[in-house]
């Protein structure tokens, strides 16, 4: 999906900025966020983490950028609840006001009408599945990756399509995101390692000897 935390790679934001000794929380409303994880699977509005993120990839623009890890946390977990008739938007607004919220302040959270259908959670304790065919790529091969993006959820970041690599491992069968977000099913694909040099992402404005290596599934890759 194309859409403002699509921001892996892109110029213009400056340097990541590490806190020394950084708490687990900022707040206890935070921890009250990460409980309310749980209890979303416990009600079944979240099934799946990959249906968690395009929750998130969904919320407001504006409020992805300045509402914080978690404050992007609750805006994809409001999307979840309302859009399984756990709740509805007005009380959640209702709640919020009574806890003293503004009403001027600006809502993440940007529920659907019709949202996909999202029945699948697995019991497999990881997201790997071997499969009967063999990898389409082989180490050290180069690739080209596809050059489009896509209305739901990917693992395609913006900034590598269209790009050359070279495959540097492979990791047999995942879960397929695409799929497995919108209650799709699962279609595991053969999952690979593709290295990029920091000239073929950035020209030469990139570092000198950076390499990037991003995981990437077969689907998105092209023959050279």
């Amino acid at each position: 999906m194309d859409g403002i935390h699509d921001l892996g790679g892109r110029q213009g934001f400056g340097r990541v900025r590490r806190e020394q000794n950084e708490p687990v929380f900022h707040g206890r409303w935070e921890a009250k966020v990460f409980a309310l994880l749980r209890a979303a699977r416990t009600a079944g509005a979240l099934k799946n983490t990959d249906q968690f993120r395009h929750a998130i990839e969904r919320i407001d623009p504006v409020a992805y950028l300045s509402h914080g890890y978690y404050g992007r946390w609750l805006g994809g977990l409001e999307n979840l609840l309302v859009e399984a008739g756990v709740l509805n938007q007005q009380e959640i607004e209702s709640k919020a006001l009574e806890l003293g919220a503004d009403s001027d302040w600006r809502v993440a959270a940007r529920p659907v009408a019709q949202p996909d259908v999202v029945g699948y959670e697995s019991e497999e304790p990881s997201a790997i599945r071997p499969l009967p065919t063999e990898p389409l790529f082989r180490v050290g091969e180069p690739v080209h990756t596809c050059g489009t993006g896509t209305a739901g959820h990917t693992r395609l970041p913006a900034y590598i399509r269209g790009r050359e690599g070279t495959i540097s491992a492979w990791h047999d069968g995942w879960v397929l995101p695409d799929s497995n977000a919108h209650g799709r099913g699962e279609n595991p694909e053969h999952l690979y390692t593709v290295a990029f040099s920091g000239a073929e992402l950035w020209g030469e404005q990139s570092e000198p000897g950076v390499v990037v290596r991003i995981d990437l599934f077969e689907s998105y890759l092209l023959k050279m």
